[in-house]
């Protein structure tokens, strides 16, 4: 069996002067593993570039066309183009069809170089609000390592930012108890990692309608950002049965709450997307839960004790038993926990409850 390490990696390590919540003399329950990167990287970007429609029946490709014409751009050299790019959509809770780019470049020289370089910052900044037929939204993260974890289940996958990784832990010791996932941010050996309890209430400042406006919502101290993902392409059939008629729905009703009710536990905003095609085609097999917390603490809260997760740790736990805890299904996730210089969001013609929109009050 393989020696069990700590998800941070070494050259993270260092003494703790806020206590993690290992218990003493845990064994974790079963193994999950961590990506290392190079020493030499010291941040990452993860950007999100997306289109709106009132309507699926309204996604003619175009505008997805007219992004990937910068993420596949040849116009630039390899090394500036995205490390990864994949395509996710959702239908929201007012019916709008959101599809969008999300891309990971090694750091934020390289995504500017990119952004200048291809002409999308140009034409970015050049869209006029007022005569779209669909809005758009970019929201990039830039985290530095020490505010960044990820876990997978299966040490031969790679998912989102895994792809820069230069190799891969053993089992670690920080997971299978509730805190687990403080104790893998490095930072949080140093660092309480407030957040910003800040939504706003009933008188506060108004703002024009969001469909002829490009809004940029200002970065919050220690915004805590998930993105936790499914993959069941290789599930053999009475697994893939069991996921889609047990899992699947669990995750889909603690997503959805958040989506719709995220306010009530700290939650800015929450998309549970699938991985498509360029268009929009289905049948990948793969999704993921892309939240937004007020607070790392929020986001913990939640997790332990609101009865949408509850439910969906119950469910998990029933699946793996009728499985025998033998899986093909893959799991990871990636947290950061940011500065607000660490965020971007930015909103053209989408409507009020858009991502980071939702921060902002309404004219109405």
């Amino acid at each position: 069996m393989a020696e069990i390490e700590s998800a941070i990696a070494p050259h993270l390590r260092t003494e703790r002067v806020v206590p993690g919540k290992t218990p003493d003399n845990f064994k974790p329950p079963f193994e999950i593993y961590a990506s290392r990167y190079p020493p030499s990287m010291k941040e990452l970007v993860f950007a999100i570039i997306g289109v709106q429609y009132s309507s699926s029946d309204l996604n003619d490709g175009v505008a997805m066309e007219k992004i990937i014409s910068f993420t596949s751009s040849t116009a630039v050299p390899s090394h500036l183009r995205p490390t990864l790019e994949e395509v996710a959509a959702v239908t929201d809770n007012r019916s709008h069809y959101n599809i969008a780019i999300l891309a990971y470049w090694p750091d934020r020289r390289t995504w500017n170089e990119w952004s200048e370089q291809t002409g999308f910052q140009e034409w970015w900044s050049g869209l006029d609000p007022t005569n779209q037929q669909n809005g758009w939204f970019l929201e990039d993260f830039f985290p530095t390592m020490d505010r960044f974890e990820t876990i997978l289940t299966d040490t031969t996958m790679r998912e989102g930012a895994s792809y820069m990784r230069d190799n891969v832990s053993g089992p670690v010791l920080e997971h299978g108890y509730w805190g687990s996932m403080r104790d893998r941010l490095p930072l949080a050996q140093v660092d309480e990692l407030v957040g910003e309890k800040a939504f706003l209430q009933a008188g506060g400042p108004k703002r024009p309608s969001t469909l002829t406006s490009r809004v940029r919502v200002p970065g919050k101290r220690n915004l805590a950002v998930i993105r936790s993902g499914q993959d069941w392409k290789e599930t053999l059939p009475k697994e893939r049965d069991l996921y889609l008629k047990m899992m699947r729905p669990a995750l889909q009703a603690g997503m959805d709450f958040l989506h719709d009710h995220g306010d009530e536990v700290g939650c800015y905003s929450n998309r549970f997307m699938d991985i498509v095609g360029p268009k929009g085609e289905i049948g990948k097999d793969r999704s993921f839960g892309l939240g937004y917390f007020d607070d790392l603490a929020s986001l913990e809260a939640w997790s332990k004790s609101h009865p949408t997760h509850v439910n969906i740790f119950a469910v998990f736990m029933k699946y793996a038993k009728e499985m025998n805890n033998e899986l093909s299904l893959h799991l990871h996730h990636e947290v950061s926990v940011l500065e607000s210089s660490q965020q971007l969001f930015e909103y053209v013609s989408c409507h009020a409850n858009t991502g980071m929109l939702s921060f902002i009050r309404d004219d109405d």
